[in-house]
């Protein structure tokens, strides 16, 4: 088997350099293999669609398992309609999720792992969800004020 090798080459008209990967067939076809081989484990979705009186997306999957993502989470469905969100084509074999008049699409491997959308669209929900207040972390960032607030750092003794 051919080793996988990179080669780097010059473009003259635009003085930068690029690698070139270059892959055996036998690699792409152990990748393929390796692929369809992780796919049986996966579970794939039988059914979508949107539920109004939660305002959920609900996705049932082939194990039986429903699972239920609030819409507002997942990234591009945050300011559709009911009407559009109504309308969720699963794609492929039970791993996609469309909204044609959205023209969005998600990953339902990612969906079920946590991953509503791109990293820029996660760290926004993240800082959302800090920035939450609530009668229970107001009452706690006063306990620990009355305690004198966040203990200082102590140096480290490191001995050298």
């Amino acid at each position: 088997m051919k080793k996988l090798t990179s080669k780097l080459v010059k473009k003259p008209s635009t003085n930068r350099t690029k690698a070139r990967v270059i892959t055996t067939d036998a690699e792409i076809d152990a990748a393929i293999a390796h692929t369809n081989a992780q796919d049986k484990h996966r579970p794939r979705v039988t059914r979508a669609l949107y539920r109004i009186s939660d305002d959920a997306i609900a996705l049932t999957l082939d194990n039986g398992v429903e699972v239920a993502i609030p819409r507002r989470l997942l990234q591009g469905l945050e300011k559709a309609t009911a009407a559009q969100l109504s309308r969720v084509e699963i794609e492929g074999p039970g791993s996609g999720l469309h909204w044609p008049s959205l023209d969005i699409d998600h990953y339902v491997p990612a969906i079920l792992a946590g991953v509503f959308g791109t990293r820029q669209w996660m760290s926004e929900l993240g800082t959302k969800g800090g920035n939450v207040r609530n009668p229970k972390k107001a009452a706690a960032s006063r306990r620990n004020g009355r305690l004198g607030g966040r203990p200082r750092k102590q140096p480290s003794h490191n001995a050298a």
